[in-house]
């Protein structure tokens, strides 16, 4: 069962967790903003049209953003599995991803689901962005993008918990507690 998403809202620790729990099924963790860093720095015909997309301050299309997964998830090292962090963002993603896998004889076999307080993670994004001096990350700011994910995940998690492949995991406490229960849920 290597085939896997993990969703969470901002501050859950996704991405701890992903490289985490791909180094011990010893699958890659894909990060769509790593597949797009990519692209743009090897400047891939897939990069220069995001890159023209993010210059003119617009939304990089669920086209593009589907050809540059399409591509990550036809490389050799995921033959026996992945982590997807940050895709699908949407119903016609997912749509997408399945159509992607059907083409291998593949699905996705579990989505770890990530769930933490509001009133926590609001803490420790502001805690976050002191470390790091970001100023932008205020509380309303933060709140409005936790409302934002709720809002935009909703629908495919649906789409998930239709399958009954959604797994939900505290996402709150020590990182190697969480990735614990990440592993369990997978057994």
């Amino acid at each position: 069962m290597n085939r896997l998403l993990i969703i969470g809202p901002p501050g859950a620790g996704k991405g701890t967790q992903a490289v985490k729990i791909a180094e011990a099924l010893s699958i890659p963790a894909i990060s769509t903003g790593d597949i797009f860093r990519k692209n743009i720095k090897e400047e891939t015909e897939l990069g220069k049209e995001a890159k023209s997309y993010i210059d003119s301050g617009n939304l990089v299309p669920d086209s593009v953003t589907n050809n540059m997964v399409r591509a990550r998830l036809s490389e050799e090292d995921t033959a026996n599995g992945f982590l997807l962090d940050g895709y699908p963002r949407n119903t016609a993603q997912v749509h997408e991803l399945d159509a992607i896998l059907a083409d291998k004889g593949e699905k996705v076999e579990r989505v770890l689901l990530l769930v933490a307080d509001n009133d926590e993670l609001v803490a420790r994004l502001l805690n976050r962005a002191a470390e790091q001096g970001r100023t932008d990350d205020n509380e309303e700011v933060i709140r409005h993008r936790l409302n934002v994910y709720a809002e935009e995940t909703a629908p495919l998690l649906e789409l998930y918990r239709e399958r009954g492949i959604v797994k939900e995991i505290d996402g709150l406490g020590e990182i190697a507690e969480v990735t614990e229960r990440l592993l369990d849920a997978l057994k």
